[in-house]
C-alpha cells in the first residue's frame, strides 16, 4: 500500500469512532487522525521504513498503531480495524470527499436513505436532493437540500476539498486578498492561517484573519473583492467568497488587542494546538482563540488578551514557535527550553544549480521564459555566489547526436561569453539530462563532455518495479559526469504519485562516489 492509501485508511478509522462515540473515543480519534497526517506528511514511504525496521521514526506514531502498521504490511488488513469500521457503511466515505460533509451528516444521509453503493453514493444523494427526498429528514430543509447540490456540482468541477492547490498558486490567490484587504483603512493587520501560514505542500480552502474594530468596513470590503464570483457567508465578524477559479476564501476578524491569540489558534496545526493545549493544562491554563485562562476556581472568568503571538507564547513561557515547524514533532519542548533552530531564509540561499533559461535548446518540454542575462541579474540581486544553468537536453526524438551536439557547442559558447561579462558570479555549464529506460543518459559522452556537470533526472517509464527501477537510477549515477539526481521520486502533486527506489542503495552509491 502506498502512504496515500494507508492515510486514506487511518483518517477513515477515525470516522468510524467518530460516527459511533465522538465522545468515549476522543483520544483515539486525534491518534489516528494525527498518524493520517504523519503519514500524509511523511517524505518516506511507509513499506521503506517497515522493510528497515524503523516504523518508530514516523514522528507522533505510539507502540500500539505502530504494531498495527506491521499487522498490515504482514497480513494486508488489521483485525482492529474490521472490528471498528463493522457496521459503518462504506458508501458513507466517498461523501467525506465532499465540501461541508462530516462524518455524522454523511452516516445519517446513508443510513437513513440506505445506500450501500460506494461508487455511486454521491450520485445517488444527487438524484434524491434533485428530487426533494432530503428536505423532509430531521435536521434538514430545502435550503440543506440545495446546498447539498451545490456542494456536489463543486466537487464535481474540482473545487472540492480533495483538489488541494499546490503552495505557491496558493501562497499567490492569498497575497492578492491579503493586499487587497489591506487597503482598507480598517483593517489593522492581515494574515493567512492554517496550512498555508506554515507553508504545507498543499493548500485547502484559503483562510484569512484581520485585525480590525469595525469588522462590519472590513466585511463589506472582502465581500466587493473585484475577482469574487459569490458570496456563501456573510456574518459581523466572519465572511466566506468564492473566487474566480472556483476557490473559497473565509475571512475571520477579531480586535487587535486579541489577534495573536487568534492567529494562534487558527494556523494550527491541529496536533500543534492539542499538545499545546495539554502543555497549558499542566500550568493550570486553558487556550482559546480569544487569549489565556487560569483553571483556579476564583480566576476563571479572567481572561488573558494577546495583540501578538510572541506575547501568547511567552505566557506560556515558551519562545515564539515559527509556524513551518508546528507540526508537533518536538518543537513545544524545544520552545520550553529556547532552543529552536533558526529556519533557512532566502538570504543563507548562495546559488541555485537548477534553472532553465529560454535558450532554444529544443528539449520535449519545460523551456525557460528568461535569458541567461536575465537571470545573472536576477542572481546579482539575489546575492547569490553562484549559478548553473541547467535547461533540459535536446529532444532525442527531434534531434540526431550531431544535431544535438551543435545545439550544445552554440549554448556553450554563449555561457562562455555570460562568464566574462559577470566575473564576480561563478556560473556553470549544466543539463538536466533524461535518464532512458536502460539507465543511459539522453547524451553521448562528446556532448556531455561540454559540461562542467550533468543534472540526471526520470520524465519517462515510471511504472518500472523498484528492484528495475534502483538498477536503472544506479547506471545513470554512475557516469563520470552525474553530481546530481533531480526530483528523485518522479512525484508531481495531485496528479502523480512517485515511484519506488531501494534508497539505500542510491544514498550509498552516492557517498561513495
Amino acid at each position: 500500500m502506498t502512504n496515500q492509501e494507508i492515510a486514506k485508511l487511518f483518517r477513515d478509522i477515525a470516522t468510524a469512532y467518530t460516527i459511533k462515540n465522538e465522545g468515549k473515543y476522543r483520544f483515539q480519534i486525534i491518534a489516528y487522525q494525527k498518524t493520517s497526517d504523519a503519514i500524509t506528511n511523511s517524505p518516506v514511504e511507509l513499506k521503506d521504513l517497515y522493510a528497515e525496521k524503523k516504523l518508530e521514526e514516523l514522528p507522533g506514531v505510539g507502540p500500539s498503531i505502530r504494531a498495527h502498521l506491521e499487522e498490515l504490511f504482514k497480513t494486508g488488513h488489521v483485525e482492529h480495524f474490521d472490528w471498528v469500521l463493522k457496521g459503518i457503511p462504506r458508501a458513507v466515505f466517498p461523501l467525506l470527499d465532499i465540501p461541508t460533509f462530516g462524518p455524522k451528516k454523511s452516516y445519517k444521509l446513508v443510513v437513513y436513505f440506505k445506500l450501500k453503493n460506494p461508487n455511486t453514493v454521491i450520485s445517488d444523494l444527487e438524484n434524491l436532493a434533485k428530487k426533494g427526498k432530503i428536505a423532509s429528514l430531521e435536521g434538514f430543509g430545502e435550503k440543506s437540500e440545495q446546498d447539498i447540490i451545490r456542494a456536489i456540482n463543486e466537487f464535481r468541477l474540482g473545487k472540492g476539498k480533495t483538489t488541494r492547490m499546490v503552495l505557491p498558486y496558493a501562497y499567490e490567490l492569498a497575497q492578492k486578498m491579503v493586499n487587497y484587504l489591506k487597503k482598507s483603512e480598517y483593517a489593522l493587520q492581515a494574515f493567512p492561517l492554517g496550512s498555508l501560514r506554515r507553508m504545507s505542500s498543499t493548500i485547502g480552502d484559503i483562510d484569512i484573519a484581520v485585525a480590525s474594530d469595525n469588522p462590519k468596513e472590513v466585511i463589506n470590503h472582502f465581500i466587493t473583492y473585484p475577482h469574487k464570483e459569490r458570496i456563501i457567508e456573510k456574518g459581523t465578524a466572519t465572511a466566506s467568497i468564492l473566487i474566480s477559479g472556483g476557490r473559497q476564501i473565509d475571512l475571520m476578524i477579531q480586535p487587535q488587542e486579541s489577534f495573536g491569540s487568534l492567529l494562534q489558534h487558527f494556523t494550527g496545526s491541529k496536533n500543534h494546538n492539542i499538545h499545546l493545549r495539554e502543555y497549558a493544562l499542566k500550568k493550570g491554563l486553558s487556550l482559546s482563540e480569544y487569549g489565556i485562562k487560569s483553571q483556579i476556581s476564583n480566576l476563571k472568568s479572567q481572561i488573558s488578551k494577546f495583540d501578538t503571538e510572541e506575547k501568547f507564547y511567552k505566557a506560556l513561557g515558551l519562545q515564539w514557535i515559527p509556524p513551518e515547524i508546528r507540526e508537533d514533532t518536538g518543537e513545544i519542548e524545544l520552545a520550553a527550553q529556547n532552543n529552536l533552530p533558526k529556519l533557512i531564509e532566502l538570504s543563507d540561499i548562495k546559488g541555485d544549480f537548477h534553472i532553465h533559461s529560454s535558450f532554444p535548446i529544443e528539449p520535449s518540454h519545460d523551456l525557460g521564459e528568461n535569458s541567461m542575462e536575465e537571470m545573472v541579474r536576477k542572481a546579482k540581486n539575489l546575492k547569490y555566489e553562484y549559478l548553473g544553468f541547467s535547461e533540459h537536453n535536446p529532444s532525442i526524438s527531434k534531434h540526431s547526436a550531431e544535431q544535438t551536439r551543435k545545439i550544445i557547442e552554440k549554448r556553450s559558447k554563449l555561457i562562455e561569453q555570460v562568464k566574462l561579462n559577470n566575473k564576480s558570479l561563478h556560473i556553470f555549464s549544466l543539463l538536466e539530462i533524461d535518464i532512458l529506460p536502460n539507465g543511459d543518459l539522453a547524451l553521448d559522452n562528446k556532448s556531455l563532455g561540454m559540461l562542467d556537470a550533468a543534472i540526471i533526472s526520470i520524465h519517462s517509464s515510471f511504472a518500472m518495479d523498484k528492484n528495475t527501477m534502483t538498477k536503472r537510477v544506479l547506471k545513470a549515477l554512475s557516469h563520470p559526469k552525474t553530481k546530481i539526481l533531480a526530483h528523485p521520486t518522479g512525484r508531481l502533486y495531485n496528479k502523480r504519485g512517485g515511484f519506488e527506489l531501494e534508497w539505500k542503495e542510491i544514498f550509498d552509491f552516492c557517498k561513495k562516489y
